[in-house]
């Protein structure tokens, strides 16, 4: 998951629905709920051991295809006879409702940041476990994992469909290209949570929108003395970063923009022939996204034309710009009444869970989000930190809380036979 933005504080948010209380209490009630709790915080350590097996399986960007199969081969292992990868990648398993209520998806993503190559060997030190990848996401699958267990082993029947779902391309450049066919595919799903993270106090209820380019300068290059003159693709780079850095965004809503990576040239007496950068561009609305986007590219042709003029150069021996997009996540906002975050905040509520964090992030629930699909990302449990490097641990923590949340909250969403009532609806006819 990428970093979440900057979230509003204090919290304020208004009561609670009254279906949402209702539903949580008639769930809280049931000693078929009370024993699925116990028996998820009974299994902590299965738990973990699930996460650090997942861990310990490469998933580098693009290449998810050796954990897909191992996460597929548990969900049928824990008693799922539908379960697929579908042409993107992803692995989706379905456990079947009793008929006629919602289809919720609860996702966590599959690939890590790590390139093929790296050791992925998780360490104990004491009760920390040391290893890339251990907890961004391979806590997300486990937690997933676990609820299918918890469910089959305490005989709980719901009368919506659950998928359980295993995503590709969530980090980085992967641009959610796993969720986004998903929900290209799959017209029947009516909510959605990620399972990502670690904070159970926070509930992700927004999504923050990028889009990313690879802004590359092509020149003649030459000689630094000997071809003097020539206009320099480096050059033209740090103009457009100039350019760019000038740039005024709001405070709210949230936008961001910079300036990642950049490289080129060939050595110091060379006038550089080609240079590249990498731009990420950031909202928490659409709208202003696409105003951020309208207000940097034409820059980008300026400094070309720009460093041209400086130095007169015909047509044959000019810099050019070319421009190739890289990424774009959607953005999306959604109403505290929307029935995914109404059901996180009950479970939350419930479990006696402070929520400390009601936030936007870029993460897989953008893209429901963006189509209008109730959806939220929550927390897996426990605490992490140094995500996205070598040095990335996890502690169990209080862990089974993670499960719990995510538990609950699709129980509310899909409703417990004999129990409750489902406080999602379907999206479309069936």
């Amino acid at each position: 998951m990428d970093t979440p933005s900057q979230p509003a504080a204090p919290v304020s948010l208004p009561p609670l629905l009254p279906q949402t209380e209702h539903v949580m209490a008639q769930l809280f009630a049931a000693p078929a709920l009370q024993a699925a709790l116990a028996a998820v915080q009974r299994d902590d350590a299965l738990t973990l051991a699930d996460q650090i097996a997942l861990s310990e399986i490469e998933s580098p960007p693009f290449h998810e295809e050796v954990r897909a199969a191992d996460f597929a081969r548990r969900l049928r292992e824990l008693g799922l006879a539908d379960v697929r990868v579908d042409a993107e990648g992803n692995v989706i398993g379905v456990r079947p409702g009793t008929g006629g209520g919602p289809r919720l998806a609860l996702a966590a993503h599959l690939d890590t940041v790590f390139p093929a190559g790296t050791d992925v060997k998780v360490r104990r030190d004491g009760d920390r476990c040391l290893g890339p990848g251990v907890s961004d996401n391979a806590r997300g699958l486990a937690v997933l994992l676990q609820i299918l267990r918890t469910l089959n082993e305490q005989g709980i029947s719901t009368t919506g469909d659950l998928l359980f779902v295993g995503t590709v391309g969530e980090e980085g450049n992967g641009d959610l290209r796993g969720c986004k066919a998903l929900f290209a595919t799959d017209k029947t799903i009516d909510g959605f949570i990620a399972v990502d993270g670690v904070a159970v106090t926070r509930i992700l209820a927004n999504a923050t929108g990028s889009r990313r380019y690879r802004v590359g300068y092509e020149g003649p290059g030459g000689h630094s003395y000997n071809a003097f003159g020539n206009p320099s693709a480096t050059h033209a780079l740090g103009r457009a970063i100039a350019l760019i850095s000038e740039i005024r965004v709001p405070d709210e809503p949230r936008t961001t923009f910079t300036v990642g990576t950049v490289k080129g040239g060939t050595s110091v007496n060379s006038i550089a022939a080609s240079a590249e950068l990498e731009l990420d561009l950031r909202s928490n609305d659409g709208a202003e996204l696409t105003r951020l986007e309208a207000s940097i590219l034409p820059l980008l042709e300026v400094a070309a034309e720009a460093e041209n003029r400086r130095w007169n150069a015909p047509a044959d021996k000019q810099v050019k710009l070319v421009l190739t997009p890289i990424g774009n996540r959607p953005a999306g906002q959604q109403a505290p009444e929307i029935s995914v975050l109404q059901a996180a905040r009950g479970a939350q509520a419930a479990l006696g869970i402070a929520l400390l964090t009601y936030s936007a992030a870029s993460t897989d629930h953008n893209v429901p989000v963006s189509l209008g699909i109730p959806a939220t990302t929550l927390g897996g449990g426990g605490a992490e930190g140094n995500n996205h490097t070598l040095r990335e641990w996890y502690e169990p923590t209080e862990a089974w809380q993670g499960p719990q949340l995510t538990l609950l909250s699709s129980l509310a969403l899909v409703g417990m036979v004999d129990v409750s009532e489902p406080l999602l609806t379907h999206r479309a006819p069936r």
